[in-house]
């Protein structure tokens, strides 16, 4: 039986998660970026949720980009240990990545840290999921 008096967090045994770095400001969006991670911004702008038409950026999910020269790396969570789209939106924020010219490689950091919730979701997300149907 599980030792319900501990603190930590269970995780889903189907998903393998970092612990992510601690991010100052959620949602991160890019806003400040410039350049090739700006680029990578915008393109995962264009990556949706397969259940509802938003962006994943604006869903609050991507908490960081860093580039190393030619090399994308996505620092990114889900809404839940056991979403069931996992391997879709690691590869679909993968492809993303690396469709942007300059960019040759990429890779997704999944994390779990810090959890997501839904004040992660931007202003513009919000209305997103309210003309969805979903109340926010």
């Amino acid at each position: 039986m599980p030792d319900h008096e501990s603190d930590e967090p269970e995780y889903c045994a189907y998903t393998e998660y970092d612990r992510g770095k601690s991010v100052a400001e959620l949602p991160n969006t890019g806003e400040n970026a410039s350049g090739l991670e700006r680029d990578v911004w915008n393109a995962l702008f264009e990556v949706e949720d397969p259940e509802m038409p938003i962006s994943v950026v604006d869903l609050g999910l991507i908490y960081g980009v860093d580039i190393d020269d030619d090399y994308a790396t996505v620092e990114m969570t889900l809404t839940y240990t056991g979403c069931p789209a996992r391997k879709m939106l690691l590869s679909d924020v993968r492809k993303a990545a690396t469709s942007v010219d300059g960019i040759e490689e990429s890779d997704v950091r999944l994390v779990w840290s810090p959890e997501w919730s839904v004040e992660f979701v931007t202003d513009a997300g919000k209305n997103d999921l309210r003309e969805f149907g979903v109340s926010i």
